[in-house]
């Protein structure tokens, strides 16, 4: 059997279950006092799904006894995609009818040419409505294909047609980077209704999934207000994942504000945030749970809380004082450990020995207190990088260490990456075959003839949105290939294990990729046959914004267990890291290994970024964040070596963290 999601399984912290399922209202209430919204917390995402479908469920039930409509308010977020693949799976396999449903669309995008097939109403058809019995008549959606001057009007028709019906029974929604709920942007008021509204940036940056590239995505949306969301008899808001821990925590603990428009669910009286304990992270009580209940202590909390309680006094370790324990909620530490020093000490040695020169292992040397083990050695090495870049960006220092200490590394490529090269690469590149073909074979390859002449055309008429042509994405393909190889060169990989597995999953055309299958598993599979590895890399920046890294994850992890399913013997001697690349680092109490770089070794990881020339002067999806890929990695880098230094940990110019991935 074939787990396709087994990074939605991956918890950084073993949380105890009381503290996300409480036994008692008692319980509950000591733990959320900081939670100003109801919020239940499951340990998978599945788990999640299933608890917000049984309430739909039972809605739309019964209202059908009562024979009345049930009113449903549907976002189109990609949160909301499995809730809607287990609602179309209950009435394909278990007769749950929609007749009685009527649906209103929560937002729609604006302008938009008639019959646009990119629309949020076309999404929420393709996901949910295009697969249950639901009456067409019974489906309402803001147009945005209307004259401007007729919005107000068609807005004001739709606050009707919701009254018209008695009300929202239900409204469904995801949340955005920026507290966004439905289209409503920060600086959305609580009584807002429906309304035109201009999309804010980090919410474009959010929609090219939809449109393959921010340009084309409309300045504008057409949105159900904040008023019109609150005035439904339930909400639920959903969110999975580490990228979300963020805004969950404001919404839920944060104070009522603009700049979070979901915020505004705490003034509802039944609304229910229903979340993985991925997005639950930075809850206090999932974070911080000494400052709302007794703990179980063991190393990894007791390093969490010492590390906080650095933070907040701006001391090192081991200048923390039994006064400090007392004062900040963390006696119980005192207790257990009969000291201030004795702990201090404690997770002094802990995060000392994380910290390692020799991540493939230090051979003939004591390995007790060492991240990797000594033997075997030389070790085979397999680095997968979800796009052609992301090895040397994420853990160039770290491949290029591996590789002078001896051990056999071998580089996967994931996926093409043609999606991310610019058309004037392709032109120079074209240019060039053009020219080598007129100075050197007089013209003579048609095929090169063709083809520069198909290609100059496509490009030249090519407009925003447009899916490039298969053979515009070889080449942009092979563009990044070639950049690959050079890298890989340049930090001593030699050619034949340097591996480009193409997964199909990616070749879409479109930032938006197909649905991983057994195809790109088995790909992936193959190659650890082959090479039957002592140590894995793999991508562990599963909030990157687009999915590819989670998706190239998810490949490996599904392949190893397939593997341990059959009882591969090499599995019994791997070991598997997760690092982190442009977008996110570690926490420091999570890290399990870190590697130092000198300033040398970090130049030499910036010089073979930038062998990638495709990305080094145009990086694309970088949303609000202009910095290139080489300078995000060394300042992400220099901010890790730096987080060891205030801990009073030895001082380095820069360090790449791991955390190891455990199989159950």
């Amino acid at each position: 059997m074939i787990h396709y999601n087994l990074t939605s399984h991956i918890v950084l912290n073993k949380v105890s279950e009381n503290l996300y399922h409480p036994k008692t209202a008692v319980e509950r209430s000591e733990l959320t006092r900081f939670e100003k919204i109801h919020t239940d917390i499951f340990p998978k995402s599945e788990d999640a799904v299933d608890n917000i479908a049984d309430a739909i469920e039972r809605e739309i039930k019964d209202k059908a006894q009562e024979n009345k409509p049930c009113i449903l308010a549907l976002g189109t977020g990609q949160s909301l995609t499995p809730i809607y693949e287990e609602l179309v799976r209950r009435h394909q396999y278990q007769g749950l009818s929609f007749r009685n449903v009527i649906v209103f669309n929560v937002y729609d995008y604006f302008p938009q040419k008639q019959g646009s097939v990119i629309t949020s109403l076309q999404q929420l058809r393709d996901r949910l409505l295009d697969h249950i019995d639901i009456n067409p008549e019974h489906i309402f959606s803001p147009d945005g294909s209307v004259a401007q001057e007729n919005i107000q009007k068609q807005c004001a028709l739709y606050e009707q047609q919701i009254q018209k019906f008695g009300g929202l029974d239900i409204a469904l929604l995801g949340i955005g980077r920026c507290g966004n709920i439905a289209a409503n942007e920060p600086g959305s008021v609580i009584t807002s209704t429906s309304r035109l509204i201009l999309i804010d940036s980090v919410s474009r940056e959010e929609m090219t999934m939809s449109f393959g590239g921010q340009e084309p995505v409309p300045p504008c949306s057409i949105t159900m207000g904040i008023s019109t969301i609150l005035s439904a008899r339930h909400i639920f808001l959903t969110a999975w994942g580490d990228d979300k821990a963020d805004i969950i925590q404001k919404t839920v603990e944060g104070p009522i504000t603009e700049d979070i428009p979901a915020s505004f669910l705490q003034a509802h009286n039944d609304t229910h945030v229903v979340i993985d304990l991925a997005a639950a992270a930075k809850l206090t009580r999932i974070v911080h749970p000494w400052l709302v209940s007794s703990c179980k202590w063991d190393d990894k909390l007791t390093c969490a809380a010492v590390v906080w309680l650095c933070e907040k006094t701006q001391k090192p370790i081991l200048k923390l004082t039994n006064k400090d324990y007392n004062s900040n909620g963390l006696s119980e530490l005192l207790a257990l450990y009969g000291s201030a020093y004795n702990c201090n000490i404690r997770i002094f040695n802990h995060l000392q020995h994380t910290i390692t020169g020799w991540p493939g292992g230090k051979p003939n040397d004591d390995d007790t207190y060492r991240p990797e083990r000594a033997t075997p050695f030389p070790k085979r090495v397999v680095i997968f990088s979800p796009h052609p870049d992301d090895d040397v960006i994420s853990m160039g220092g770290t491949l290029h260490r591996l590789v002078e200490q001896g051990h056999d590394v071998h580089i996967a490529y994931e996926t093409s990456g043609d999606i991310a090269v610019n058309d004037e690469e392709v032109t120079r590149f074209m240019h060039f075959l053009n020219g080598f073909n007129q100075l050197f074979m007089n013209a003579g390859d048609q095929v090169i003839v063709n083809m520069y002449h198909d290609i100059k055309q496509f490009l030249a008429n090519k407009r925003e949105g447009d899916i490039d042509t298969q053979d515009v994405r070889t080449i942009k393909g092979l563009i990044r290939r070639g950049e690959a190889r050079t890298a890989c060169t340049y930090n001593g990989v030699h050619s034949d294990h340097v591996h480009f597995l193409d997964l199909p999953f990616y070749e879409s055309g479109r930032v938006e990729k197909y649905p991983m299958t057994e195809r790109d598993v088995n790909i992936v599979r193959r190659l650890l046959q082959d090479i039957k590895p002592h140590q894995i890399f793999v991508a562990g920046d599963l909030a990157d914004p687009h999915g590819t890294h989670r998706k190239c994850t998810d490949a490996v992890l599904a392949a190893i267990d397939l593997e341990q399913q059959a009882g591969a013997e090499w599995l019994r001697d791997c070991r598997v890291w997760m690092y982190r690349g442009a977008w996110a680092e570690w926490d420091v109490k999570d890290i399990e290994m870190c590697v130092p770089m000198s300033p040398e070794q970090l130049r030499h990881k910036r010089n073979a970024i930038l062998k990638h020339a495709s990305q080094a002067d145009f990086a694309p999806f970088l949303g609000n964040d202009e910095r290139l890929f080489w300078q995000r990695a060394e300042d992400r880098n220099r901010a890790t070596a730096k987080k060891y230094d205030d801990l009073g940990l030895a001082c380095y110019e820069a360090m790449e963290a791991f955390v190891e991935y455990k199989r159950d």
